[in-house]
This record gives C-alpha cells, sequence and structure tokens, in this order.
C-alpha cells in the first residue's frame, strides 16, 4: 500500500514538471517569436520608445492590409496573448491536472484528460479576442489614428480615452467579478466541472472568458503605448500577474484604476 502511495506521488511530481516544462516552453517560445517582430518587418526593439503619444512626424502611411497581412497581424496578436496571459493561468492548468488525476484515483472518471485540452479551450478564447483586436486596428488605422509602422496612437484623444476607459473598468464591479474567479482557480473548477475531453475544453473556454472579462481592457491599452513595445507590452504583463496571483491583488484594481483615470487626463490636456 505504502508503495501504492509513493509511486502515484511520483507520477503526479513528474506530470506537475511535465506540465510546467510545457507551459514554459510555450511561453518561452511565445515571447521569442514577439521579440524578434512577430512576422512584421521590424523588431519589437525598434519599435520600443517611451514617447506617449506617438509623434506626428512619425506618422507612417497605413500598411497595406491583405488577407495575409491580416493573418499576420492575428497570428501576432494570438501569440502575444499566449506570452502575457498563459503564465496567470499557469495554476489553473495545475490544479485542472491535480483535480483530474485525483479524480481518476478515485475511480469517479474513466481516464485522465491530458491538460493540453484544457489549454486549447483557454487559448481559443484570446484567439477570438485577437481576431477582434486585428479588426479594431485596421479600423483605427484607416482613420488616421494610429501609426501603421509602430501600431501605436498617434492622437491624444485615442490614447488619453483608451487610459480612461480602462480606468473605469478597473474600477467596475465586472472587474472585481472576473478578478475574483480568476484568483479563485479552486473555486472555479468546483463550480463549473465538467467530465471528459469536451467538458475540459469548455472549462478552459469558461476560465478564458473569465480572464478576458478580467483584462480586455488592459490589453487594450497596447494602442496607446504600440501593440509591439516591449516596456507596454512587459509592464501589461506584470500587471496581469500581479493581480491574479499576488496576496494584494485584488487591492491592486481600483489603484490601477485611478492612475489610468489621471494618466489618460493627463494626456488629453497637456499633450
Amino acid at each position: 500500500m505504502i508503495d501504492a502511495v509513493t509511486r502515484t506521488e511520483a507520477l503526479l511530481r513528474r506530470e506537475r514538471l511535465i506540465i510546467i516544462a510545457g507551459l514554459a516552453i510555450i511561453i518561452a517560445l511565445a515571447w521569442t517569436y514577439i521579440i524578434s517582430g512577430g512576422g512584421t518587418a521590424m523588431t519589437a526593439v525598434s519599435m520600443t520608445h517611451w514617447r506617449l503619444p506617438l509623434s506626428m512626424a512619425m506618422h507612417a502611411a497605413p500598411a497595406t492590409w491583405t488577407l495575409t497581412y491580416a493573418l499576420v497581424m492575428i497570428t501576432m496578436w494570438w501569440t502575444m496573448m499566449i506570452a502575457m496571459m498563459l503564465p496567470s493561468a499557469a495554476p489553473t492548468v495545475l490544479l485542472y491536472a491535480q483535480v483530474t488525476r485525483h479524480a481518476a484515483r478515485q475511480g469517479q472518471v474513466n481516464a485522465t484528460v491530458p491538460a493540453a485540452v484544457f489549454v486549447a479551450g483557454y487559448l481559443a478564447v484570446w484567439l477570438a479576442f485577437s481576431i477582434l483586436a486585428t479588426g479594431l486596428e485596421w479600423l483605427l488605422e484607416r482613420a488616421g489614428v494610429i501609426d501603421g509602422m509602430m501600431m501605436g496612437s498617434v492622437d491624444a484623444w485615442l490614447s488619453g480615452g483608451l487610459l480612461i476607459a480602462a480606468g473605469l473598468y478597473q474600477l467596475s464591479p465586472l472587474k472585481g467579478v472576473c478578478l475574483d474567479h480568476c484568483r479563485a482557480p479552486a473555486v472555479y473548477l468546483s463550480q463549473h466541472w465538467r467530465a471528459g475531453r469536451s467538458g475540459a475544453f469548455l472549462m478552459g473556454i469558461g476560465h478564458g472568458a473569465y480572464c478576458l472579462g478580467c483584462c480586455w481592457a488592459l490589453m487594450l491599452l497596447l494602442f496607446v503605448g504600440g501593440v509591439m513595445n516591449l516596456l507596454w507590452i512587459a509592464g501589461l504583463t506584470a500587471v496581469v500577474l500581479l493581480e491574479k496571483l499576488s496576496p494584494f491583488g485584488s487591492r491592486l484594481a481600483p489603484w490601477l484604476g485611478s492612475g489610468f483615470l489621471l494618466g489618460g487626463t493627463l494626456v488629453i490636456l497637456l499633450v
């Protein structure tokens, strides 16, 4: 009996390490792709700057949007969402794997479902967001308020408006509800548990929906500093991690909201 328990614990530890390694590889590849330019003609380093908003003197002609270019943009956005969001979802993925393995040992399910199925559902939500973000990028570029090359705002009203909108959302009840779910993966899994591969995929979608509800306004701030601006990408990634994983994360959102409101107002009044 003791040997069986020992073997089970060893299996769980090995499975946990495999999942951690798999997530780490995916995240590292996503960051590598983004730093290299995400399929664009420039590296992310060359598109990183401190200007807010971009100078109109830098304003480039709109990009030529073809189906191929749109697919490149969707891939770039999706890879960026993987790099930014998957680290904060890792604890939920690991907990899902532990719960499904325990359920299989107890005979509650016939077999465990790979955690990759749960991850696929989660990332499907961010693929949908990436498609919408690409469409919004196209509209803003056509309107002449973001730079076609640097992919950042050249309009103080757009930059300030996005910051104010993000600030208001940070202070909203919906933000709080979604953040609470993201910070309590055990509660989410217990309340939304579904068996089988389709159930795992749907649970991944559900968790992704809460994460999207928590972070969509933060992700749109990429238009303020530049979609491929590493300073903004790293900064927003840190904000997401702190909100979801740190002990004081639930208290951080209101402070960030106030800061975004102040920053947006200053951009509109002073730039």
